[in-house]
Formats: C-alpha cells, sequence, structure tokens
C-alpha cells in the first residue's frame, strides 16, 4: 500500500467533508485493507453521472487495496430515503426493485473491478429483524434527533406530513454498518445525517466507528441544480456516446473542473497543469472539454465508439450544426397528417411525448430549418423531412 500521506491526497479529492481525518489517519496506519462502504437504493433503473461521483472515489479506494462493499438498499428501497425530499416517497414495489437491482450490477462494473468487489443486499440482515428487534433499534434514537435533520426539520415547521416509516431509514442505514463492520462509508452530502447515524449505531454496539466521508452532488448540464432525471439535465451512463460527449461539450468552462476534480481519471497534478494552462491562453478550453468528454464516453462504451462520437462532434460544430451522415427513416404514409409531437416521440429523438413538448416549447425543434412552436403542429405525411431536435439530435424522414 501507499504511504498514508499519499493514500490521503487521493481520498481528500474533490470530496466535501472527512469526519475525521484524525479517525482516517489511525485506520490508514494499521496498514491493513480497510472495508469501505456505499450503499445505493435500486429507486431507478438507470444510473447517471452524478451517482458515478461515489463510484469514482469507491474506485480510487479499490486501486490504494482497499476492500470495497457495494450495498444494494433492496429492503429501505421499500421505505424509500426522505433525504431532500419534501414529501413521503411512495414505495417500490419487489418486482421493481428487481429489475433495477439486475441493471445496477450491470452498469457499477463499467467503474469498478467485480473480481475486487464485494456486493450485499441490506434485505439479508434486515428482513429476519423480528418486532423486538426494531423496537430495540429505534430506542436508539430519540425524536428531537431525528428532528434535528434537515429536511424533516423544514417539513415539521412547514407543516408537511411525516410518517414514522421514515424515521426508521437512517437507523436501517446505519444498521447496514454495524452488521458490514464498515471502517468507512461514502455518501453525497445530503447523507450525512444518516452517515452519522451508522457512527452513532456502532459505537452502541462497541465497534470501532466508522469514518465519514462526504462528497459534493454534481451539477447536471444546466449548471445549477443537482444532476436529476426529474430535472432534465442528467447525463445517463447507458446514453449512446454522441450524447454523453454532445452534453459535456453543452458545460460551461466553470462546471466543467468540477466534472474534472470528481469523475476524471487525470491526477489532481495534470488537472491543475489543465486548468493553468487554460488560464493562460496555452490550451483551449473546448479542446481540454473534448478530451473530458472523450474519457467519460470512453469509460461507458469504449475507446473506438467515444472517438466516433467526439470526431462526429467536431465535424458537427465546423459544419455549424449539421453533421455529414444522419441516420435516415423510411415511414409508412398511412395518414395524411401527424403531429410533430408523435413524430418525434416515434423517432426517438425525444424520451417521451411529455419530453416532446417540452422541446417544442423551447424553440429545441426545427424540421426543414423551420422553428416548430406550436405542440399541436400537425405535418404532412409525404416527403422527406430533416429533423433536429435540440444540438445533437438528427434524423432524415421519408414517408412512403
Amino acid at each position: 500500500m501507499l504511504p498514508v500521506n499519499q493514500q490521503l491526497e487521493v481520498i481528500k479529492r474533490g470530496i466535501s467533508e472527512l469526519i475525521s481525518e484524525g479517525e482516517l489517519v489511525s485506520k490508514l496506519t494499521k496498514g491493513k485493507p480497510l472495508r469501505v462502504k456505499v450503499g445505493f437504493d435500486p429507486t431507478s433503473p438507470d444510473l447517471h453521472l452524478g451517482h458515478t461521483v461515489l463510484l469514482q472515489k469507491l474506485k480510487q479506494f479499490q486501486e490504494l487495496g482497499h476492500h470495497i462493499i457495494f450495498l444494494i438498499g433492496d429492503f429501505t428501497a421499500t421505505i424509500g430515503d426522505p433525504s431532500g425530499r419534501n414529501e413521503t416517497r411512495p414505495p417500490l414495489s419487489e418486482e421493481q426493485i428487481r429489475v433495477n437491482v439486475k441493471t445496477y450490477q450491470n452498469q457499477v462494473f463499467k467503474i469498478l473491478d467485480s473480481k475486487k468487489t464485494e456486493i450485499v443486499f441490506n434485505s439479508t440482515w434486515l428482513d429476519k429483524l423480528s418486532s423486538r428487534d426494531m423496537i430495540r433499534l429505534s430506542s436508539r434514537e430519540t425524536v428531537a434527533r431525528m428532528l434535528e435533520r434537515n429536511d424533516f426539520e423544514k417539513r415539521y415547521k412547514s407543516g408537511v406530513s411525516i410518517s414514522i416509516h421514515e424515521f426508521l431509514y437512517p437507523l436501517l442505514q446505519g444498521y447496514d454498518s454495524v452488521q458490514i463492520k464498515s471502517d468507512i462509508e461514502l455518501g453525497g452530502t445530503d447523507q450525512k445525517f444518516n452517515l452519522l447515524m451508522g457512527r452513532e449505531l456502532q459505537r452502541a454496539e462497541r465497534q470501532e466507528a466508522q469514518v465519514v466521508l462526504t462528497l459534493p452532488l454534481l451539477v447536471g448540464t444546466d449548471g445549477i441544480q443537482k444532476m436529476s432525471k426529474s430535472y432534465g439535465n442528467s447525463i445517463g451512463i447507458l446514453e449512446p456516446a454522441k450524447e454523453i460527449v454532445g452534453k459535456i461539450m453543452s458545460l460551461s468552462d466553470e462546471v466543467m473542473w468540477l466534472y474534472f476534480a470528481l469523475l476524471s481519471d487525470k491526477s489532481l497534478e495534470d488537472v491543475r497543469v489543465l486548468k493553468k494552462d487554460v488560464e493562460s491562453g496555452k490550451a483551449h478550453p473546448k479542446k481540454v472539454k473534448m478530451n473530458l468528454a472523450a474519457e467519460i464516453a470512453t469509460r461507458f462504451h469504449g475507446a473506438e465508439i467515444a472517438q466516433k462520437a467526439v470526431d462526429e462532434f467536431d465535424q458537427v460544430f465546423k459544419n455549424k450544426g449539421i453533421p455529414d451522415q444522419i441516420e435516415e427513416e423510411n415511414l409508412d404514409a398511412s395518414s395524411q397528417e401527424i403531429l410533430v409531437v408523435d413524430l418525434i416521440s416515434q423517432l426517438q429523438l425525444v424520451s417521451s411525448k411529455s419530453d416532446a413538448k417540452r422541446m417544442i416549447q423551447q424553440n429545441a425543434v426545427t424540421i426543414n430549418d423551420q422553428k416548430i412552436d406550436q405542440v399541436d403542429k400537425l405535418l404532412k405525411c409525404s416527403g422527406s423531412y430533416l429533423i433536429k431536435v435540440g444540438k445533437r439530435r438528427f434524423k432524415k424522414v421519408k414517408f412512403s
């Protein structure tokens, strides 16, 4: 293993808070692999780059020689993490959880080494808790302590209901740490309360308390709000490489450096040099951002596909927005007219009809160089059309 000071430099990269550095140094000084835990509730089938911030940090721990425990919260997903919520989260069905779990496992190993990662499910021990066990666990904390949690406090003061089962969530997450005997637990800044609960419960069980390491929430493509599919600002890791490249290229130069810090495999020194070169004018920010886009697209699609996506973006940029090669689709002209909303949904240029309406309302849909500004716009089912949605999605359509 690397010397403690060198490990610390890697571990502290891009983090928000470390509780506490002294405890971490003490654990590292023992010179044995630490048990590093992160938990994901399978609440949706797809992961986006915001989720991979934690995975990147886990990868760094893995490369330092520590033992990674990827916990899938199949039990806690039935409760729903109330972090950052202003209302009770609806519970997921067991079938939804099973489907999401399968896709999670496929996706995380695009970053982590599957041979060096232990995957555990918290239903393994939480399903076995008796009523007596749950009462005993609940006795570990007070209602007053729970209401110190920011989201609970806001909801309580504004008169928004808090279900009793939501109080159980941080206790169960903390109990996971007891069962795993974790040395370190990672989470986003919104998870701090839950992570600290793990420390408290471990001490109550006379275990050595885990070190808590929080990471910032990655902002989305809008550069303002945290990345979330519901905000329409996410970059899904299963999206086509050209979408990943295009979305990263749309980031502001300022946000680009946050992505470098949290997502890139480049060393801190290399990133510092890049930033200095951009600031001095030695390097163009577009070129640096292009390298970042290529690196991230390569991670999920391979070098060849990523390079094609980068080359296509560069060509589109040079041609003022029109790529050399555009996919063409033949459609049956069985009807006289079709709603543009239905057409671009059918062509999978948008994720849904509601997304199609949103894109039209944002003046982001163009057909044969004409902006579409009405959601009820009809198009004749005859002839050919060049359709553009957003800055990077194109299709040629021929009705016959």
